[in-house]
């Protein structure tokens, strides 16, 4: 076993961690995530996937922000609790990572050696959008998770990164108890209007 195969093996310890804690939310994930998405990002940029080794910059920064946000952005300075992300919110989210995802799509197709240079950028911009919403709480992030975890096991079952590949297995098992488990914890909380 090389280094980069252990890294991985703890990069898989750590994100499944973080995971895991999220489901319950413990806001001990934001510390499992942080040190999970430093070992990531040294796999994915051995194996030239440059867009998800961004994102795992990216990701270090917004562990610190959720931490802030669970245990101090509730309401009066409290902890958070789950809810529906606000209508308006959604539109400008999914637009804000479609456009994240062509300009990163076509900067690593065009500027560099990228693999997958699309997929890579549409995982990438749409995996910021469920990681911001998660740090919220906002009940969608799961939905979102889920969708972008079946397009990263297809990526990196393509790079030979079976390891990994079987992370996002998990996670997107994982991503479909958090939704159960955050929408049982909302209670009788409905919906809001989508506008």
């Amino acid at each position: 076993m090389d280094l980069y195969e252990i890294g991985e093996w703890l990069a898989v310890a750590f994100t499944r961690g973080y995971v895991v804690l999220a489901i319950f939310q413990s806001v001990l994930c934001w510390f499992a995530g942080l040190f999970g998405a430093g070992l990531t990002l040294v796999v994915f940029l051995h194996a030239k996937l440059y867009g998800a080794t961004a994102l795992q910059v990216v990701y270090m920064a917004l562990m610190v922000y959720g931490w802030h946000q669970w245990r101090r952005g509730g309401e009066g300075g409290g902890e958070l609790a789950v809810a529906w992300a606000p209508g308006r919110w959604r539109l400008g989210l999914f637009s804000a990572g479609a456009a994240f995802a062509l300009g990163l799509g076509l900067f690593l197709k065009h500027g560099t050696d990228a693999a997958l240079p699309l997929w890579d950028a549409g995982t990438t911009s749409f995996s910021l959008v469920a990681q911001f919403m998660t740090t919220r709480k906002w009940l969608e992030s799961w939905l979102l998770w889920i969708a972008v975890d079946l397009v990263y096991t297809g990526m990196l079952v393509s790079q030979g990164l079976s390891v990994m590949a079987g992370l996002y297995v998990a996670y997107l098992i994982l991503a479909v108890a958090g939704f159960v488990k955050w929408r049982r914890s909302m209670g009788a909380v409905p919906s809001p209007e989508a506008s």
